[in-house]
């Protein structure tokens, strides 16, 4: 059964949410190349393990593989998806946010691809502020 998904990327942050709400190890959701980059960007910035893209048939699932602290505490404490479909928030380099002090990050779509806020930042881009992870 195919489900139609409005915002695929609200639809990745509330899936990553919910698996860690009760602790699950990993989650899967449908691929994209978006997500993709999102998924590699909290590999790089330490919020996740590692993640893997499986195909089965014509459909590609990506598999994230949930990064956990002492007694089960998830690394990741909140999710939060800025730009929406219904509402775009842009931003230059100057006025990129600092995700809590700087601990969490913000994913930048520049006209460079998918990066962190510190990265964009440092190449001084500004652009779609997808959503913020800490």
């Amino acid at each position: 059964m195919v489900t139609l998904v409005t915002d695929p990327i609200a639809d990745m942050l509330t899936r990553i949410r919910n698996a860690v709400a009760v602790g699950h190890e990993r989650v899967a959701m449908p691929s994209s190349k978006m997500k993709v980059n999102i998924a590699q960007i909290l590999v790089d910035e330490g919020f996740i393990d590692r993640f893997e893209v499986a195909e089965e048939g014509h459909r590609r699932e990506l598999e994230l593989v949930l990064r956990y602290a002492d007694r089960r505490r998830s690394v990741i404490e909140g999710l939060r998806r800025i730009s929406r479909p219904g509402h775009r928030v842009y931003r230059g380099a100057q006025e990129l946010p600092r995700v809590q002090g700087g601990l969490g990050v913000a994913v930048v779509s520049t006209s460079q691809g998918l990066m962190a806020d510190r990265e964009a930042r440092k190449r001084r881009l500004g652009g779609e502020i997808i959503c913020e992870v800490w």
